[in-house]
């Protein structure tokens, strides 16, 4: 069964509210209705709806400031205004501000209920898309990663044709798109799938130490080798070593690593008896290998050693089929790390991120929308929920060339920083309660919350 389509209806005159409530009564449909402009916005903001009727004329607010406000919660909210006074440039107006439509009053119900009936499809059109996208998710998981597009689609199946006979690999992409996921895949996938999955980052290990680090020392090698030291390629005997970063790997370990792979087995340093391993081996790098060949940095026997099976990560630039896919895996999986009600990004944050470049890939989408999570009020992410450096590039440089700006409320992490999730909210509470004068239905207004949601809020934090 579909879910249900929320509608609130705000007019100060119940008459109106009463015929509206009775001419659009159906199954599925949701209807709420306000006299108050002020306690419609709270309604908005608390239930969501997909369908505002909006009275124009109403005492504290207009129908056109309720508009603004609503628009500014949420875009893709429909929003029909409803008058006894039309103009034209009234209705310009309204439809410039957001508006979805504009009825004369009195109401003819037939043109009301077919307005509705209109928006209603769409609104359960979008409902359908959204179930689509999660059925979507569930079947583009593959080992971890996420992905529809042609480029993942081959990728996924080279891994399995490759993953049951390798015995050396090397995988090639930029940084960010999900190299330690492949070498994963390739590992559980691969008849070595019960033994150990051994990880070196090869970037983070000293040059004097890469030997002993692979291979292992004997008792009396060096100074500090008390005992005997199992290396990573001994540890990983039965299952996978993955070399993250290899074109960080000293010339010299390049060497006794290619005669390791060849031959099966490996000797500690300070030994001479050879050790007999079974291990693969899944190699890694950011870095153009053919350019680090040329410049003397790594060796081209090696290369074709590992490179049997090479796999390239696209980057994410090259498959934003893939990025409405990601933003709801990555957003489910912050808002449950979170504990937050996060349903998702308002079209305008939608946009934002399909507009971007993404030069960082995966891992920079990932950042974008942990901080995202972190910064929303709300239950739906919106631009200024965003990292400033993301919606307004030309801040960044600005501030690069020592022009300071003003952090907004809720857009720049720079504002508040080394702070949890839950401290940050409490300055943000405390920001707009103060830039309110104690006012809580313009904090919450400036928030986008309910006022309910802002009391809970307040009494969580203990704020007065």
């Amino acid at each position: 069964m579909p879910p249900s389509v929320k509608l609130v209806a705000i007019d100060d005159t119940p008459a109106s509210l009463e015929l509206v409530s009775e001419a659009l009564h159906q199954e599925g449909l949701i209807i709420f209705t306000a006299t108050d402009p002020e306690e419609g916005l709270d309604l908005i903001f608390q239930e969501h709806p997909q369908i505002v009727l909006l009275d124009l004329v109403m005492p504290k607010l207009s129908g056109l400031e309720v508009l603004e406000r609503v628009v500014e919660f949420d875009p893709a909210i429909d929003v029909i205004l409803m008058t006894a006074h039309y103009t034209t440039e009234t209705a310009v107006e309204a439809i410039q501000k957001g508006a979805t439509d504009y009825l004369n009053k009195p109401i003819s119900i037939p043109a009301l209920r077919s307005r509705v009936e209109k928006l209603l499809a769409d609104v359960r059109q979008r409902q359908r898309a959204v179930q689509l996208d999660s059925e979507l998710l569930e079947t583009s998981r593959f080992e971890g990663m996420i992905g529809r597009s042609p480029l993942m689609w081959d990728l996924f199946a080279r891994i399995r044709r490759v993953a049951p006979h390798y015995r050396s690999a090397l995988i090639t992409g930029p940084t960010g798109t999900g190299k330690d996921l492949v070498a994963q895949a390739l590992h559980n996938l691969s008849p070595a799938s019960s033994g150990r999955f051994v990880t070196c980052n090869c970037s983070a290990v000293v040059e004097t130490l890469f030997e002993s680090e692979l291979f292992g020392y004997v008792k009396g090698a060096f100074t500090g080798a008390a005992a005997d030291k199992m290396g990573l390629m001994e540890f990983a005997h039965g299952g996978t070593l993955f070399l993250d970063e290899i074109g960080d790997m000293p010339l010299s370990t390049q060497a006794k690593l290619l005669r390791a792979l060849q031959n099966q087995e490996v000797t500690r340093v300070g030994s001479v008896t050879p050790r007999k391993v079974d291990v693969r081996v899944i190699a890694a790098t950011n870095r153009d290998v053919q350019d680090l060949i040329a410049q003397k940095q790594f060796r081209e026997d090696l290369y074709y050693r590992l490179a049997m099976v090479e796999l390239r990560t696209p980057p994410l630039a090259d498959r934003r089929e893939d990025l409405p896919l990601l933003e709801k895996f990555l957003l489910d999986r912050f808002a449950a790390q979170f504990h937050k009600d996060i349903r998702g990004l308002t079209r305008r944050a939608q946009i934002v991120l399909a507009r971007h470049a993404w030069p960082g890939n995966i891992r920079e989408l990932e950042n974008v929308l942990g901080h995202a999570c972190m910064m929303v009020v709300s239950d739906l992410i919106d631009v200024q929920d965003l990292p400033a450096s993301l919606c307004h590039p030309e801040r960044t440089a600005g501030a690069a060339a020592g022009v300071s700006h003003q952090p907004e409320l809720a857009g720049d992490s720079a504002a508040f920083p080394g702070v949890s999730f839950d401290e940050h909210e409490k300055v943000l509470l405390t920001d707009a309660l103060e830039r309110s004068g104690g006012n809580q239905s313009e904090a919450a207004r400036m928030l986008r919350i309910s006022r309910d949601r802002l009391r809970y809020k307040m009494a969580k934090y203990n704020l007065r």
